[in-house]
């Protein structure tokens, strides 16, 4: 069945930076886009990043452009997620997710598999 496990979530100071993985099973990883999204205390959930299958295209939303970066390495079914820069705003349960072939790539609802998510916490 389909897996999807982040790691490497924490509590980092403003400024600081964190790099999150997910770890995907189940399905053949390198055919489907694959999304980052998180949703904060009292917040929906917001599209964060989305990355193509084979890694040619990038997509971030304005909070993260810039500061985040989105990769994938395909040979080990791994999506990353680099965050540098962080501000008390970017906290969040983060988690990856598969996104529903054809969905556009902004889409905070446009999958079909998710992960249970990693908490990152941005604070002095």
């Amino acid at each position: 069945q389909v897996q999807l496990v982040e790691s490497g979530g924490g509590l980092v100071q403003p400024g600081g930076t964190l790099k999150l993985s997910c770890a995907a099973s189940g399905f053949t990883f390198s055919e489907y886009y694959m999304m980052w999204l998180r949703q904060g205390p009292g917040k929906g959930p917001e599209w964060v990043s989305t990355v193509s299958a084979g890694d040619v295209q990038r997509w971030y939303a304005d909070s993260v452009s810039g500061r985040f970066t989105i990769s994938r390495d395909n040979a080990k079914n791994i999506l990353y997620l680099e965050m540098h820069s962080l501000k008390p705003e970017d906290s969040a349960l983060y988690y990856c997710a598969r996104r529903i072939m054809g969905a556009t790539f902004n889409d905070a609802s446009g999958f079909d598999y998710r992960g249970q998510g990693t908490q990152v916490t941005v604070s002095s």
